[in-house]
This record gives C-alpha cells, structure tokens and sequence, in this order.
C-alpha cells in the first residue's frame, strides 16, 4: 500500500496550521496573563498610596479578585460593553423616563463628579409646556 504525495502534503499542512494555532493562542494566553500581571501591580500601587476611594484591605481584596477573574478569562472589557450595560439599565425605565435615562448615558446634558468622589451625577433638563385650560 502506498501513500500518494498529495495526501502526506495535506497531512503536513493540517499539522503545521495546528501548530501555529496553538502557539498563537499560547502566545495570547502569556501577554494576556503578562497584561493581568501588569494590571494587578499597578492597581497594589493605587491601594497602597491610599489613592483609592476604598480603604486598603477592601482595595487589596478587589485587586487580587480581578487578577483571578483576568487570569480565569472572566473579565469582559468587550468593546461596546459599557454601552451595553447603560442601556441595559435603562431598559428597564418607562417611556420617556427611558429616553431621557439613554440620554444621560450618552453624556448629552451635564456630568459631575467622579468615582473617587462618589459616584457620577448625569443630569439632563427637560421642559415641557402644559396646555393652559
């Protein structure tokens, strides 16, 4: 029995493209988990100068349970993902109440504050004109 050549030529192609698959998706995994590395010493270092708007231990909890999740593929930083969530929580709204939420979230009006500080106010301002009787 013989092997005709453009089976072994097909054969070495299927391996070889497999192969490079999975060093690249080794390579990913290592700067992925490099990136994740990066990440967690930079967010020890916020924690440590008492530049978080947590206290230290709680911090340091967060830190190492989002190094965790990175590591663990479960963080989500999809592009788009922000947005998403906004509209999510706006769904849930009524009517105009809805709209004007999805307006804030598209920064339209004014925005005060920050996370450090407590939190984002989004404001918006709506006039609305009552028929006179």
């Amino acid at each position: 029995m013989s092997i005709a050549p453009h089976s072994v030529l097909t054969l070495s192609s299927i391996a070889a493209s497999a192969l490079l698959c999975a060093t690249a998706t080794l390579a990913a995994d290592v700067s992925s988990s490099s990136s994740a590395q990066t990440r967690f010493r930079q967010e020890m270092a916020v924690c440590n100068s008492g530049q978080s708007n947590q206290d230290a231990g709680t911090c340091r909890e967060e830190a190492q349970r989002a190094l965790v999740a990175a590591r663990t593929g479960a963080l989500n930083d999809v592009p788009g993902q922000y947005q998403r969530n906004a509209e999510q929580r706006c769904a849930v709204l009524p009517g105009s109440d809805r709209t004007d939420c999805e307006a804030r979230m598209r920064d339209e009006g004014t925005v005060e504050g920050s996370a450090s500080a407590g939190g984002l106010l989004r404001e918006t301002i709506t006039t609305t004109i009552t028929p006179a009787k």
